[in-house]
């Protein structure tokens, strides 16, 4: 059974399932204005899921590792899994989903995912730890996908994608299908930073090679409305679907597969390794402004 928990100070109210450790909610307390999308099943049912082991699309949903071959649908499956909560303060949670026999079918490494969410101000602090308790090199890929809601009577088309202190990006974008087409890449002119909400965004525009520090979305008159500061991703990802109000701004360890890519895991693009006994913790920060009264 599914079970929410919620954190709150004095501006921000969050909520979080142990279903996936996904986001559910995020409030700004004094309005009650939502600013996660709330996960419409016939536009797009999702809110914040968490990508792991993969991101995106594998080629014919399986990857080999050892000769074997193994099943794994889009973006992984940490998003239909529940967490364990490890620990939980008014202010924090912290999540972890462990391996289990039924992961083992599906992914042959052993693995700790901790997923952490902290308030700080206007401010919501996420962090992921991926372990490695395997006794071999193990190969995965992470991100984050929150999706955030447009405010009410306020069009997501008006509004345009901000990338602070850049003047010109390059991006290339995914498929019909989902996979990436790298070798079709595109220039993004940006005035003052910000390029106008596109009818493109629907394919997924992918900046690698960490040319992304932080993103954000602006409102029709410039306003800041979220910044997401993702340092310590090579990738971001911006998606929408153009029947929903709302924007994901989406922070990449890995990505999807190449269209026609036919290698081995060890070669997927993107891919990411933990030596045995191994982890690594990164974070991104997702800010929101200006506040409603």
């Amino acid at each position: 059974m599914e079970n929410i928990y919620t954190i709150e100070n004095e501006i921000l109210s969050v909520s979080v399932s142990d279903a996936g450790a996904q986001l559910q909610r995020i409030e700004l307390k004094r309005s009650g204005e939502a600013l996660l999308w709330k996960g419409d099943p016939a536009v797009w049912k999702e809110h914040s899921p968490w990508l792991f082991p993969v991101i995106g699309q594998l080629k014919e949903g399986r990857f080999f590792w050892q000769g074997k071959a193994y099943g794994m649908p889009m973006h992984g499956f940490a998003k239909r899994l529940y967490f364990t909560l490890e620990a939980r303060t008014d202010t924090s949670l912290r999540f972890v989903l462990r391996d289990t026999p039924e992961t083992l079918a599906v992914y042959p490494w052993r693995f700790e995912l901790a997923i952490e969410y902290a308030l700080n101000g206007a401010r919501l602090d996420v962090t992921c730890r991926v372990a490695n308790r395997s006794g071999e090199t193990m190969y995965y890929s992470i991100g984050g996908h929150p999706g955030f809601l447009m405010p009410e009577g306020i069009r997501k088309e008006d509004c345009s994608i901000v990338f602070p202190g850049r003047d010109r990006l390059t991006y290339f974008s995914a498929n019909a299908a989902g996979f990436a087409l790298p070798e079709q890449t595109h220039s993004l002119s940006l005035q003052d930073g910000a390029a106008p909400y596109q009818a493109d965004i629907p394919d997924t525009w992918i900046f690698s090679g960490g040319q992304v520090g932080s993103v954000g979305i602006a409102l029709p008159d410039g306003t800041p409305y979220v910044t997401v500061f993702c340092e310590q991703f090579p990738l971001l990802a911006v998606w929408a679907n153009p029947k929903g109000p709302f924007i994901c701004l989406e922070p990449w360890f890995g990505r999807t597969d190449d269209a026609g890519f036919a290698g081995a895991l060890a070669e997927k693009p993107g891919i990411q390794t933990l030596v045995p006994g191994g982890h690594r913790e990164i974070s991104y920060s997702i800010e929101f402004h200006p506040l409603s009264s």
